[in-house]
This record gives C-alpha cells, sequence and structure tokens, in this order.
C-alpha cells in the first residue's frame, strides 16, 4: 500500500510539473488560432487607419503617394513626426465648427429620444401581458429589417415638401405646414428610426432579467409606480441603458446615409462633410482629419461604455 500511495503521489507530481508546458502548448494553440482573424482585421481596417493618421499628418509619400499626386491644398513633410497645422486649420474653419455643432446636436437629440422612446415600450412590455404589448414590442423592432436607403427615401415621401404629410394638410386647406423633409429634424427622426431596434432589445431584455420579488417588496412598501422605476428599475437596469446610448451616439455621429439622403446641404453631418471634402473639394488630407475628429468623439463616448462594463463586473 505504501508503494502504491508513493507511485500516485509521483504521478500527480510529474502531472504538475508537467501543467505549465501543457498550459504554455494551449497558450501557443490559443493564439494561432485567433491570429488569423485579428491579422485580417489589422489588414482590412487597421493599416487604412494607420495610413491615414499618417497622411492626416503631412506624410505624403509611400502609400500616400498616389493620392498625393492628385490631392489640393495638402500640407507636407518630410520628415519627423508629422505636423498639427491641417488639423488646426479644418478645426478653425468656420464651416466645420458649424457642422461640428450640427452634428453633436443631432446626437444629443437622437439618444433622448431612442431612450425615452425605448423606455416607454420597455415598461410597458413589462408591467403588461397584453396583446396590445407584445405587438408594440414587435413592430419597434421591425427597422431593424428595413435597409437604412429605403427608410430613408420613405421617411423623405412622408415629411418633404411634396410628401404625404404637407399634401394631407393642403387638403384641408391647413396653410404654411411645416415640413421636415431635408432638415436637421428630419435627420434627427431618421436616427431615431434607424437606432430605436436596438435600444428597445437592449432595454427590454434588462427590465425582463430584473426578479418580480423586487419590483413586489418595492410595492409593499408603499412605493408608487413612478418611485418603483425610478429606485429600482433604473438603478438595475443602467447597464443597457448605457450601452444604448454609446451604441447609438456612435452610430449617428459616424452615419452617413440618413444625413446624406434626408438632411441639408449646409450646415450637414461630419460624415457628409468628409464626404464632399474628398469628393466635390478633393481634399481627401482634409477629409481624414475630420474622419479623425469623429474618431476621437466616438472614442470619448465608448469610454463610458468600456467603464459601465468594467462597473457592471
Amino acid at each position: 500500500m505504501a508503494e502504491q500511495g508513493t507511485g500516485i503521489i509521483d504521478r500527480l507530481g510529474a502531472r504538475r510539473r508537467a501543467s505549465p508546458a501543457a498550459s504554455d502548448r494551449q497558450w501557443l494553440v490559443g493564439l494561432l488560432m485567433v491570429l488569423p482573424p485579428v491579422g485580417l482585421v489589422f489588414f482590412l481596417v487597421g493599416f487604412p487607419i494607420v495610413v491615414g493618421i499618417v497622411y492626416s499628418l503631412g506624410h505624403t509619400g509611400g502609400f500616400n503617394s498616389a493620392i498625393s499626386e492628385l490631392a489640393q491644398h495638402q500640407v507636407s513633410v518630410s520628415s519627423g513626426p508629422g505636423t498639427l497645422v491641417l488639423y488646426q486649420q479644418v478645426v478653425l474653419d468656420h464651416q466645420f465648427l458649424v457642422d461640428l455643432a450640427a452634428t453633436l446636436w443631432v446626437t444629443a437629440l437622437s439618444v433622448v429620444l431612442v431612450l425615452a422612446i425605448a423606455w416607454g415600450v420597455a415598461l410597458y412590455v413589462r408591467f403588461s401581458d397584453s396583446l396590445l404589448a407584445r405587438a408594440i414590442s414587435a413592430l419597434s423592432v421591425v427597422p431593424l429589417f428595413i435597409p437604412v436607403v429605403i427608410a430613408s427615401y420613405a421617411i423623405l415621401a412622408f415629411w418633404s415638401g411634396t410628401g404625404f404629410v404637407r399634401s394631407a394638410a393642403d387638403h384641408l386647406a391647413v396653410t404654411n405646414f411645416p415640413t421636415l423633409g431635408y432638415t436637421l429634424a428630419g435627420v434627427v427622426i431618421g436616427q431615431v428610426w434607424v437606432n430605436l431596434p436596438f435600444g428597445v432589445l437592449m432595454i427590454v431584455s434588462g427590465l425582463q432579467r430584473i426578479p418580480d420579488v423586487l419590483i413586489d417588496a418595492s410595492r409593499d412598501v408603499g412605493a408608487s409606480l413612478a418611485r418603483t422605476v425610478r429606485s429600482v428599475l433604473v438603478p438595475m437596469n443602467a447597464l443597457p441603458t448605457i450601452i444604448a446610448a454609446t451604441f447609438t451616439a456612435i452610430g449617428v455621429m459616424g452615419s452617413f446615409t440618413v444625413p446624406f439622403l434626408i438632411g441639408p446641404a449646409a450646415p450637414t453631418m461630419l460624415g457628409p462633410l468628409a464626404t464632399n471634402t474628398f469628393q466635390s473639394y478633393n481634399e481627401p488630407q482634409q477629409a481624414e482629419v475630420i474622419a479623425m475628429v469623429l474618431f476621437i468623439l466616438a472614442v470619448g463616448v465608448g469610454a463610458a461604455y468600456v467603464w459601465a462594463n468594467a462597473r457592471g463586473r
């Protein structure tokens, strides 16, 4: 028995000594498995971003030599880390500041409306099991299956000067009825339409995970429905709300189709501004700077998402 026990101890010791080597092999296998997709993402996304950043800093050679031969009003440096002269020119431009302000307020208003509507739908679905509640929940995610281009033209057909609303107002002898087509207000409507399904899915799923006993306990001690929502549901559903807000903000700030098709020519959002700068004015370097500003804004919004996830864990 003593010899058998000694043999078991020896085998356990051998496994412990072999475990670091096995762990290293597993780490290597995992690294080799993840390298192809990471490399593909870097080649298709990361590398062009690096090239664009270098170009915006004034390095017009290498991979940027072809486009620099055709570009206008570009800034070029021969050596060193680069220059921020182009950033100063773009950021201090009046048109850029106007379009930046339009982008920020459209983003803020769209996020507020998406969260308000999503919370309203989520609360109704959470506290009601009626057929109407299920129908509203299903209809709120319908825009998820409609292409953005089709939705944009549908909004124009409804809200433009020759659209349904204006035509109905004319038939009712209502004069000077406002139209929202080709306005920033119409862009907000389009952004809410596009981003509402994700907000509803996030907030509804978050509320459904809150146990009924917590709601019942709050009502048992005399809390009203509004107090229950404010003190129980909102704090416990904060993480899905922050995720919905950050993804909506990033999507609105970087959008192109909705503001390009529905919005006015000026002021416009930074997405169409960057496209017009590149295509219409043949200033790709300035367009890269605008893209970098959008990237910095998105990073700032994404920091809230990272903080919320870390706080949730």
